[in-house]
């Protein structure tokens, strides 16, 4: 069987859980890592055994690498993903796509036209709780779906984050954080999104660290942290949704998705489990579903196989490039309209990605995937 190589670019607090994953997978391995700071690249290849450990710019030109896992701060994600792009690699990076729709629209471009795959996180949409929602929206389970709500509402990272200030910069905020979580999972459930409008500020302009090691130190916000949007489906449902750091408690759903035959009770989109509630129109209460696919625990690094499967087979990735754009152009738009007091429609579109076969797991991806391909 096949098994691509990649390199990891990035080696900060989100590369271990794909360092520790990389071997669960059938499709891919990743034999090398960089970052700015080599000592910490050298210390991550010790820690994982990697064979290589070297700066971003030997690791660009290496040729035995297949790919590369862009793990980098949101706003070096454009210039490493162009390098690599350059360079003739794939890219699979981490969320979001890029910090703005310019960056965003060279990435597609450059890999358009080298013939390259871009493919991007979050991959949280492929674990069994959204995969099973999306098998039973599929099914009928709750009839057409009319409209749906998502929350993520806290009160900020700089209570918690060892160094919170990037999330305040432009690219950054609770839409930018964790908003792709949330988009993903809606357009993987209901398909891209036509047009936007919503409402956005800034509420407090500096903040305080509450958190070691730089507690006290003041943050200046530069990116709204309040932003409330509603979103027109291209298939005619519509969505509202809050993203927010200025919220200290609130009693809301993760995602709730409302049909003309019922509702659904959609997981956290940041996790890969359930529970997953359905309650039809005419039932007395909720009733919990099963899960109908595997990858349950905290399995990051899913995209990345799936993003080395198509490769492999040449098709394209279910966490693609094109529907990490069309996100990153709805949480752009989402703060356009509200500046421009108008609608804004989305420029970047995608297709809804294929659901995964049911069953699937970490034994049988690549089997799975493959008798997808090549039905019997």
């Amino acid at each position: 069987m096949t098994k691509l190589k990649a390199g990891l670019v990035g080696c900060g607090n989100i590369s271990d859980i794909y360092l520790q994953n990389a071997g669960d997978f059938e499709t891919f391995t990743i034999t090398a890592c960089a970052d700015l700071d080599v000592d910490r690249a050298e210390e991550k290849a010790r820690q994982y055994q990697l064979p290589k450990a070297c700066t971003t710019t030997q690791l660009m030109e290496d040729p035995d690498l297949d790919f590369i896992i862009n793990l980098t701060i949101p706003s070096a994600h454009a210039d490493v993903a162009l390098a690599a792009l350059e360079a003739g690699k794939h890219v699979y990076g981490e969320k979001p796509l890029a910090a703005t729709r310019e960056e965003a629209e060279q990435m597609v471009e450059m890999a358009e036209r080298k013939g390259l795959l871009l493919g991007n996180a979050p991959d949280t949409f492929l674990g069994g709780g959204i995969q099973t929602c999306r098998t039973l929206l599929d099914e009928g389970a709750i009839g057409r779906p009319v409209s749906a709500s998502a929350f993520m509402m806290l009160p900020g990272h700089e209570h918690w984050h060892p160094d919170p200030a990037f999330y305040y910069q432009a690219g950054g905020g609770p839409m930018f954080d964790m908003g792709p979580y949330y988009l993903t999972a809606l357009v993987s459930l209901l398909g891209p999104v036509a047009r936007v409008t919503g409402s956005a500020k800034i509420t407090h302009k500096e903040r305080t660290i509450q958190s070691q090691p730089k507690r006290g130190q003041t943050i200046q916000v530069e990116t709204p942290t309040q932003i409330n949007g509603v979103l027109d489906f291209e298939n005619g449902a519509v969505a509202s949704i809050i993203t927010s750091f200025d919220t200290w408690h609130h009693q809301l759903p993760h995602i709730e998705i409302y049909g003309t035959e019922g509702s659904m009770s959609v997981p956290d989109p940041n996790q890969f489990n359930g529970p997953v509630y359905v309650r039809k129109a005419k039932e007395p209460d909720w009733q919990e579903y099963p899960l109908t696919h595997g990858f349950i625990t905290n399995s990051r690094g899913l995209g990345a196989a799936e993003f080395a499967h198509a490769i492999i087979h040449g098709e394209t990735p279910r966490a693609s490039g094109m529907m990490a754009a069309h996100v990153l152009d709805v949480m752009h738009g989402i703060q356009i309209a509200s500046e421009n007091e108008r609608h804004y429609h989305v420029q970047f579109t995608c297709d809804q990605p294929k659901p995964l076969p049911p069953g699937l797991n970490k034994d049988n991806l690549s089997r799975l995937l493959y008798r997808e391909r090549t039905p019997e």
